[in-house]
Formats: structure tokens, C-alpha cells, sequence
């Protein structure tokens, strides 16, 4: 998992309410279990006409919004059900954030764990920001992880609150593997140690 680190990037505007992981990643796409490949898909069913060409109504097929790395939602984004390819195919399609006033509780838990900051705003600044977007498409926000602000061109102002240790892990760049491995000479240390006191549980 890459470092979370302070950057500028366009902000894409997608204001839909209860936007579920069934439109994030449909169901027919998870059928691998490596976190890459995803990204072609977010969206699919929105994204694409039948054909398979883009479909110009969708959001995130406006011009103006390639390259994005922050995806501006509305309410209650990532319900439904609890599978972890939709933080991968958002991680995969380019966003690491998400700005939004509320999130389905797996799905926030899930983003962390897969570098992506799910920031939660109240409906006033969602609104503004929103508003900011629309007014001039391809703007690009300021997302100061370290500390905890949103910055606009407008001079938007944004302070977000997040939880101490998922702070500290997405800075820097700790999956739950990541953590493990902090504590790999004391694993590797009780592994030997168990070999040589007990050599019956390590007999193949």
C-alpha cells in the first residue's frame, strides 16, 4: 500500500445518494481475489452503454474529470453488500479519496484497509463543495492528510476528523499485512523457538 501524502488533484463530482457496491463493482467482475484489474469495471453498468462504448451521460466519462483522484459523492456512498472489490476497483480506477457526509459502515472499514481516505463532511460543506465542482468542472482540490483539511481554489476551508491509527497507517502505507510484518524478527523469533521446544508441530 502506498503512503498517503498531501496532494492536488482534480475532484470528480458524482451527486448520487446510497450509491451501493453492486454499481461500484457489479457482481459478475468478482472473480479474482488479486486486488489489480478492477478498475476498468467501476461503475460498469453506468459507465458503459450496451455496446461496450462510454456512455457520455455518465460523470466520470466527462472529460473534464479524467485523471481524477477524489471522488465527490453523495450520501450514504458504499451500502449494500460487504465485498471488498469496491475499494479495490476505486483504489484501481485512480481515487484514493472520497468525500462524502456518510458511508456504509464495511465499506469504510474496507477503504482504509486499501489506501483510500473516506472523508465525512457535514451537508453544508458537501453542498459547497459540490457547488464549487459544478461552477468550474476539472477544479482541482487540496487533501492535507497531516493535517486533517480539505483546501479549495475558492477558499473553501474543510477541517475532516479521522481516527488516530488509521491516520497514522494510511500515512504510512500499512495494509494489515504491513502491520504484521512490523513485528516480523518477533514472529520469526517464536517460530524457532516453537521448533525447537516442540518439532512435532512443524513435521511435514
Amino acid at each position: 500500500m502506498k503512503p498517503y501524502t498531501k496532494h492536488e488533484s482534480v475532484a470528480a463530482l458524482m451527486d448520487r445518494a446510497n450509491v451501493d457496491t453492486d454499481q461500484i463493482i457489479p457482481k459478475q467482475f468478482l472473480k479474482k481475489v488479486e486486488r489489480s484489474g478492477f478498475g476498468v469495471h467501476l461503475f460498469h453498468d453506468w459507465r458503459y452503454l450496451d455496446d461496450g462504448s462510454d456512455n457520455p451521460d455518465f460523470e466520470l466519462n466527462n472529460p473534464a474529470f479524467r485523471g481524477a483522484g477524489i471522488l465527490v459523492a453523495g450520501d450514504n456512498f458504499g451500502c449494500g453488500s460487504s465485498r471488498e472489490h469496491a475499494p479495490w476497483a476505486i483504489a484501481d480506477y485512480g481515487f484514493n479519496t472520497v468525500i462524502s457526509t456518510s458511508y456504509a459502515d464495511i465499506f469504510f472499514s474496507n477503504s482504509f484497509k486499501n489506501g483510500i481516505l473516506p472523508i465525512v463532511v457535514s451537508k453544508p460543506e458537501l453542498k459547497s463543495l459540490m457547488q464549487e465542482i459544478a461552477a468550474n468542472e476539472g477544479v482541482k482540490f487540496v487533501i492535507d492528510l497531516e493535517n486533517q483539511q480539505v483546501t479549495t481554489p475558492a477558499g473553501t476551508l474543510i477541517h475532516f476528523e479521522i481516527d488516530a491509527f488509521r491516520k497514522e497507517n494510511l500515512l504510512l502505507g500499512l495494509d494489515d499485512i504491513g502491520l504484521t510484518l512490523q513485528n516480523e524478527d518477533r514472529i520469526t523469533s517464536f517460530e524457532e523457538k516453537q521448533k525447537a521446544s516442540m518439532p512435532w508441530l512443524w513435521a511435514s
